[in-house]
């Protein structure tokens, strides 16, 4: 499962990576980032991650449901590779890592 854990990652999107000034492009997708949907037919919309399967490596996005046929409303699962991080908890370890690929200063 740690293992799979790396795999379930994302890319950030430029905002974030100018905000947080790394040039790390992707990030391990935690429950409760903000996401933007990049790919698909629900392109554009974005909501938090309620849900990170490991074992189906899919993320299920908060307002992304579809109707079964009992008219239950379930969640979509979606792949992370589709998935753009707008915002997140960039907490202690999160921040660990993010300072290992901080961006060179250009020299002037």
């Amino acid at each position: 499962m740690h293992i799979r854990k790396k795999m379930v990652s994302a890319h950030l999107s430029k905002e974030l990576r100018a905000k947080l000034g790394t040039a790390r492009r992707s990030m391990i997708l935690r429950k409760g980032d903000k996401v933007k949907v990049a790919r698909g037919e629900k392109r554009g919309h974005i909501g938090k991650v309620l849900e990170v399967d490991l074992k189906s490596m899919k993320a299920y996005v908060e307002g992304l449901v579809k109707r079964n046929a009992k008219g239950i409303e379930k969640l979509i699962p979606i792949d992370p590779s589709n998935l753009l991080i707008v915002d997140g908890d960039f907490s202690k370890d999160r921040q660990e890592m993010i300072q290992r690929s901080k961006k060179p200063e250009s020299k002037k």
